[in-house]
């Protein structure tokens, strides 16, 4: 009954449809948000002023998405995890969110992946661009022969190319950018930088006066 009443909200006017999902999902929608033709249903949803999510988006076993102000997810994205009520995987991972949470300004463009099993964190005015990246935060521990999780982090102003892979427990510093078709599999700190490679690796030190990194807007022109 749930998944019938899931499928039928798609279609109803956006008026009606923000009303709906706060008052029978407890989805917290600002009246300048919207949602497009998307399967979007996390446990927790906060979407702040001018923020959106495009068509053909799906969105779901999260438990909670954030979106900042002005904050957008564009479209045929696939956004999944593995919630917390799971008896089997992940029971010894006791911090563990599944969680997605986009700062203000910040966007992930089109047709990606994104697994939030455990926290992913894209901060403000960074843009995941391009097309086919994507974000794994689970897979097997062979050590420990069973799945394991851990979280994934882009900073502040940071902008990752197209067709991209980043690993769990990796991380990408303030101002940097991550070159297409890069792999990100460990945890950086060193800000201005351009990281690229398979591995990626600090490659060139990138000028602090790059417009990008001061434009008080996220949507590029």
């Amino acid at each position: 009954m749930k998944q019938l009443f899931m499928l039928l909200s798609l279609f109803l006017p956006w008026l009606i449809r923000r009303w709906l999902l706060e008052i029978a999902f407890g989805y917290q929608i600002h009246p300048t948000s919207r949602i497009g033709f998307a399967w979007v249903f996390p446990q927790y949803l906060i979407m702040e002023a001018h923020s959106s999510i495009g068509h053909f988006t799906v969105c779901k076993s999260v438990d909670s998405v954030h979106l900042k102000q002005s904050a957008a997810i564009g479209k045929g994205n696939w956004i999944t995890g593995f919630p917390l009520n799971s008896k089997i995987h992940f029971i010894h991972e006791i911090d563990r969110k599944p969680q997605l949470v986009l700062g203000e300004h910040s966007a992930i463009t089109n047709r990606h992946l994104i697994d939030c099993t455990n926290s992913v964190i894209i901060g403000n005015f960074s843009t995941f661009a391009g097309f086919q990246s994507q974000i794994l935060s689970h897979s097997i521990d062979l050590e420990s022969c069973r799945q394991s999780s851990a979280p994934i982090s882009i900073g502040n102003y940071c902008f990752i190319g197209t067709n991209c892979v980043l690993l769990g427990n990796s991380s990408l510093p303030d101002y940097s950018v991550l070159g297409a078709k890069s792999l990100l599999n460990k945890k950086y700190t060193d800000s201005y930088y351009l990281y690229a490679g398979v591995p990626a690796k600090p490659i060139k030190q990138l000028s602090k006066q790059l417009l990008y990194f001061s434009r008080p807007v996220g949507f590029v022109n």
